[in-house]
């Protein structure tokens, strides 16, 4: 009998075991994802932790099994904290596999080109996904942070679209888009013309800055940077609104006065002679490549025909009629 018994204990066992590899296979298998699924995983928690989580999202989570999978597959140490999408279709093992590669979902940030430094600010205190850390007005402790040999952060930030995981904090994204700039600009600076009238890169990234502001039509980009290193070489003022108007900051409200010309800041070029001090916005590589590949050329002033592409005129003559042409009359 207790034979009979031992044998009928075995033959369950075996029935048990087998059934139990057979729903351990098929939870394997099967797709736990009917939909894409959003999941945080945070430093610290346990693996029970991010069962629970995978739970709450309303995957279909045995963890018994996801526990044994992840001892088979030597991924219960390893997986790693950030913010993951889970995609349609997804299986127990593609979902550790994904938090063990740490491979978290992405966010995007994008600076255009000709914002200036504070637009850039504005855009990053907005971003949810973006850690602050940064108070606005630090602009001191942020160049420290830098390393940056500059007193201003003005241009020293690539205008483009970063990607990054949540809760990466300003500073480190700042720092990204820093170093891309110096980097542009050292390799067109490396590049650059002969007989430029540019002691330094900065120079040549305050005068990109400008042309930046003034043109966002590709092909002017080096005639209008012709214009205004010609007058630089002959000693003329700039003489262009974009400087006169960052110099105003919070006092400009759409309108240049007659008054404002006149009225000395050090970025007013109808009143100082050479560049100001500083950029003016974040150009970006089209605009740094004009100004140290400027198209030669007579003119020395330019006007906006009200299209968003300019006159050029070789004298003030020629201008003054461009002016009548293209403004007065309208």
């Amino acid at each position: 009998m207790l034979n009979k018994f031992m044998g009928i204990s075995i033959v369950l066992t075996s029935f048990l075991l087998g059934w139990l590899w057979i729903d351990y296979q098929h939870f394997v298998a099967t797709p736990l994802a009917d939909k894409p699924v959003y999941i945080e995983i945070n430093k610290g928690d346990s693996f029970g932790r991010i069962t629970e989580k995978l739970q709450e999202q309303e995957l279909a989570v045995k963890p018994l099994w996801l526990k044994l999978l992840a001892l088979q597959t030597q991924s219960a140490g390893r997986l790693k904290a950030g913010d993951y999408e889970i995609a349609q279709g997804a299986t127990a093992f593609d979902i550790l596999s994904l938090f063990a590669s740490g491979k978290s979902r992405q966010y995007a940030i994008t600076f255009p080109e000709g914002w200036n430094f504070n637009q850039f600010l504005e855009q990053i205190n907005n971003h949810p996904n973006i850690q602050k850390t940064l108070a606005k007005s630090d602009s001191e402790s942020l160049l420290s942070y830098l390393n940056s040999d500059y007193g201003h952060p003005e241009g020293l930030f690539f205008p483009d679209t970063y990607f990054f995981d949540k809760n990466t904090t300003d500073l480190a994204l700042l720092k990204r888009a820093h170093d891309r700039m110096l980097s542009i600009l050292d390799q067109e600076w490396q590049q650059k013309q002969d007989n430029l009238p540019f002691e330094s890169p900065y120079q040549a990234l305050i005068l990109a800055s400008i042309v930046e502001k003034e043109t966002s039509v590709p092909e002017e980009r080096p005639i209008i940077a012709g214009v205004f290193i010609r007058r630089l070489e002959k000693g003329m003022l700039l003489q262009t609104d974009p400087t006169v108007i960052y110099g105003m900051g919070e006092d400009y409200q759409g309108n240049i006065r007659k008054k404002d010309l006149l009225t000395h800041t050090p970025y007013n070029t109808y009143v100082i002679s050479g560049l100001p001090p500083t950029p003016i916005a974040m150009p970006g590589q089209a605009s740094i490549h004009a100004v140290l590949h400027p198209e030669e050329g007579e003119s020395l002033y330019f006007v906006s025909k009200g299209d968003g592409t300019h006159a050029f005129s070789a004298n003030l003559a020629e201008h003054n009629k461009a002016v009548t042409t293209y403004q007065l009359k309208q």
